[in-house]
């Protein structure tokens, strides 16, 4: 009876070691993942200081407005604020500055245009109604654009490293228990 516990002890610790050795490596590669990802991506983003925008005017651009310039079939936003004292266009998003200089805000579902048309005005209803709001520069020197919302800000850094460091934690104690129960059992044998 004795040998069958032991035996069953060796399994349960050996099953709870592989879990704990394996919740380290994914935590690992999780980490390895982020950093060559995540990280530089907040470490480009130059928009870091915060300061109030006020509304000067928004204007949706519709298709035939914009006829003539390489821009996709949606309809557009376009947003102008002041910030810190200077002009300047708002973007959503980092992404939205990227994909298109000339929308302010891209609406999320491009496939029906009567759709990403009430997206548009929904967001442009929100602006008009709340007419002073905080925003994201850059430093000084490009202060003809601003951001409404960060995408790489380090709440995002934060709430992306909380899992895998979860993971790691939890790997790591199930090893030392693991370990500890282990040491517990040799010293209670030689008694």
């Amino acid at each position: 009876m004795v040998k069958k516990l032991v035996m069953a002890q060796k399994r349960g610790e050996t099953r709870a070691l592989c879990l704990g050795v394996a919740m380290v490596v994914c935590a690992v590669i999780t980490y390895y993942v982020l950093v060559t990802t995540l990280l530089p991506l907040y470490q480009k983003s130059v928009w870091t200081q915060e300061s109030k925008c006020h509304l000067i005017e928004t204007n949706i651009r519709d298709q035939e407005e914009l006829k003539g310039k390489k821009v996709p079939q949606y309809p557009c936003l376009w947003v102008n604020v002041s910030a810190a004292g200077s002009w300047a266009v708002l973007y959503h998003t980092e992404d939205t500055r990227d994909q298109n200089q000339q929308c302010s805000y891209i609406p999320g579902s491009l496939d029906n245009y009567q759709t990403a048309r009430a997206d548009v005005e929904k967001v442009r209803a929100n602006f008009q109604e709340q007419q002073v709001f905080y925003c994201f520069s850059a430093p000084p020197g490009n202060e003809t654009s601003v951001l409404f919302q960060r995408l790489y800000g380090p709440q995002t850094l934060l709430f992306s490293l909380f899992w895998p460091t979860f993971l790691l934690t939890g790997g790591l104690l199930i090893i030392a228990m693991v370990k500890s129960n282990q040491y517990l059992s040799i010293l209670a044998a030689q008694k």
